[in-house]
């Protein structure tokens, strides 16, 4: 009985640690498991964001509860919320978690890479299956000329140059003017409410997003996402990397193909570049043993230890904010129905935009 139930736990552990997907775009299974546990998470957040909605809509009290975690679709409040907290000497009650999060996802790239990027993000997971979509239809992915690449390459950087800019140009009392303001409060509803009824120009963005991904491998993260470009920088710093033995190394070149970003891995001793996104998918194709390993500040590092290690750091996150009470806002649900039912005002556009100037926010 215990020789069976050792059998079964090898065998658990082969397929859970094992390769997935044809010879010669293969990954490690144990990414893909994770990748559809935080989709997971990402539809139960929404779920529960929509019936916190319609309850507060409808003026239902007291309210279902609101799901902090759907403040990591606002990187951009999370930027400020550091910088604010960092003016202010205690972190805002509005939006807290979008904050912890993003620190969490900076901490990881620092760390281990952008392994966000292509473990955690439900966006890459999504341009990850597109191009599969694409390989399956075409028998491959396709690649802009290298000139034309390498410009909408740049694209990612001058927009997340442009956040900072705005961000970081901003004085303590303006940043405060924002994190208070009622579209601020409200930011996240807005946000799914935005995908819920998107109109005929948020439909065709998508779909253009979506044909382009089928065709190049990743068109949004390689080209567009700001976020992406500045996990980037600082997992240029990280102790990960992806190294190649020269002498074992056979040169068929798989690593190249498979690689999501690109990179001329056959060609490197060690994988430095700031588009590496940490997927390994390289080690997992690569026909020898130990022809390309993951390693962390010069010492091997197992697949599954990496993998432990990216759920530790946002288990970790979110505990600790949970313990220190940094994770859910103070904002009352009696004003979550006040700000719902009346986010049609002018005072809910945008601070600064046209619909907004000279409306006293509340």
């Amino acid at each position: 009985m215990q020789r069976q139930q050792s059998s079964l736990k090898v065998r658990a552990s082969n397929w859970l640690f094992g390769l997935s997907g044809p010879k010669l775009h293969r990954t490690y299974r144990i990414r893909l498991l994770v990748q559809w546990l935080f989709a997971g998470i990402c539809l139960f957040l929404g779920f529960q964001l929509t019936r916190f909605y319609m309850a507060a809509k409808a003026g239902q009290l007291p309210l279902p509860q609101r799901p902090p975690g759907v403040e990591g679709f606002l990187p951009i409040s999370g930027l400020m919320g550091i910088l604010d907290w960092v003016y202010q000497g205690t972190l805002n009650r509005i939006h807290p978690a979008a904050t912890i999060l993003v620190l969490v996802v900076l901490l990881t790239a620092l760390l281990l890479r952008k392994s966000f990027c292509s473990w955690i993000c439900p966006v890459g997971m999504m341009a990850e299956y597109l191009a599969r979509l694409g390989r399956k239809i075409f028998s491959r992915n396709f690649r802009p000329w290298r000139g034309l690449d390498w410009t909408l390459q740049s694209l990612k950087y001058l927009i997340l140059g442009f956040f900072v800019w705005a961000i970081f140009g901003m004085s303590g009392a303006a940043l405060q003017a924002f994190i208070q303001s009622p579209y601020n409060k409200v930011a996240d509803v807005k946000m799914g409410l935005f995908f819920l009824n998107l109109g005929q120009v948020g439909i065709l963005v998508m779909a253009g997003l979506v044909v382009a991904s089928v065709f190049i491998q990743g068109a949004w993260c390689r080209y567009g996402c700001p976020y992406g470009a500045l996990l980037g920088l600082f997992s240029w710093l990280s102790p990960v990397r992806v190294e190649r033995n020269a002498d074992k190394c056979i040169d068929c070149s798989l690593c190249d193909k498979v690689c999501m970003s690109r990179l001329p891995i056959s060609r490197s001793t060690v994988v430095r570049s700031v588009e590496c996104t940490g997927c390994v998918d390289c080690v997992a194709v690569c026909p020898v043993d130990d022809a390309l390993a993951l390693t962390a500040a010069g010492r091997r590092m197992s697949i599954p230890a990496y993998a432990a290690a990216i759920l530790m750091l946002f288990v970790m996150g979110y505990s600790a904010a949970r313990l220190t009470g940094l994770w859910a806002n103070d904002i009352s649900d009696e004003e979550y129905v006040h700000r719902i039912q009346n986010m049609d005002d002018p005072a809910y556009g945008h601070p600064g935009s046209s619909s907004t100037r000279g409306v006293q926010a509340e």
